[in-house]
């Protein structure tokens, strides 16, 4: 009998899956996979890594961070992407040409990704370039909320057509933010209207065309003394009901030192899930994932099996 998804999404350990891994996966809370770099050594092994977590655990949802530019977690037999402002600064010469450029680009994420056996890129980056965050920098297309909007909507496109779904970063922003949110707290304390009228504003206008969204480890103290990601008010009044967002929720990386202000991995794990979140990643640390999946107490909704499915990858179009 196939297993229902829970709201676990952890990583395996190499090439291959272990004994470990194989007792994380088969966790009834497991629902999603996600690879990096160290699982990637050709286009073969990675298809056959991703045909073996299937032939285990069926319904999992495979994912990986494939942007383009410095996150690209595969990369020899695949396309080389470039930069995403590399498509902003096309913009800023020929807007057509880029937003072209940019379905193409989601076309071949989405096509090389799915002929291996992965479901869904977290991509596209929807943070602003401010010119101030050390970890977004070149991941962004333009300081625009404009031209990010129209880009991400052809880039979206693209992965439509390739029959895979979205999933939009870091709500609400984490462009304006100095610090690395993998190795500190990051503050950004702009008000809240200029946050939705700024960097929030792609999250309201490409509405229905975004699948997922990850919200950032960032703290707004105008707006909520918790960051984003374990924020009902950020997540629940603004991003599902001001913004109307009716897609699935990740959290990004457990992790991450901006998320351990919240508690313990399973305080971390039921804050995020608590705030309005879908699914939770927790990376680079098993012995985490172990303890979150032991810990956690959560109840499958017709919500989150409805989002869930819409994340599926589809026929292309």
């Amino acid at each position: 009998m196939t297993l229902a998804s829970g709201p676990v999404v952890l990583d395996v350990a190499g090439l291959e899956l272990t004994a470990a891994d194989r007792e994380l996966l088969i966790h009834p809370l497991t629902g999603g996979v996600i690879l990096f770099a160290r699982n990637f050594a050709s286009r073969d092994q990675v298809a056959a890594l991703c045909a073996d977590i299937r032939a285990l655990r069926p319904g999992l949802l495979i994912c990986v961070d494939h942007e383009g530019g410095r996150v690209q977690r595969f990369r020899e037999g695949f396309t080389a992407i470039e930069p995403m402002r590399a498509l902003g600064e096309l913009w800023d010469r020929d807007v057509l040409a880029a937003c072209r450029r940019a379905t193409e680009i989601g076309q071949i994420i989405g096509a090389e990704l799915r002929a291996v056996g992965v479901d869904l890129s977290f991509t596209p980056v929807l943070d602003l370039d401010h010119g101030l965050s050390r970890v977004i920098g070149d991941r962004a297309f333009h300081g625009d909320p404009r031209v990010v909007t129209l880009l991400a909507k052809s880039l979206n496109h693209g992965l439509l057509l390739s029959g895979m779904a979205n999933c939009g970063k870091h709500f609400p922003g984490h462009g304006f933010a100095h610090a690395d949110s993998h190795f500190e707290l990051p503050i950004d304390e702009r008000s809240l209207g200029t946050i939705l009228a700024q960097d929030a504003a792609p999250y309201g206008w490409l509405g229905d065309a975004l699948s997922a969204v990850m919200p950032a480890h960032v703290i707004y103290p105008e707006v909520d003394a918790l960051p984003g990601g374990f924020s009902r008010i950020w997540l629940q009044k603004i991003l599902r009901r001001k913004l109307d967002f009716r897609g699935l929720i990740f959290s990004d990386d457990l992790t991450m030192e901006a998320a351990t202000v919240v508690g313990d991995i399973v305080e971390r794990g039921h804050a995020a899930l608590a705030a309005g979140c879908d699914m939770v990643l927790v990376c680079n640390r098993p012995d985490l994932a172990a303890e979150l999946l032991e810990g956690l107490r959560w109840k499958r909704s017709r919500a989150f099996t409805e989002r869930l499915a819409r994340l599926r990858p589809a026929d292309p179009a």
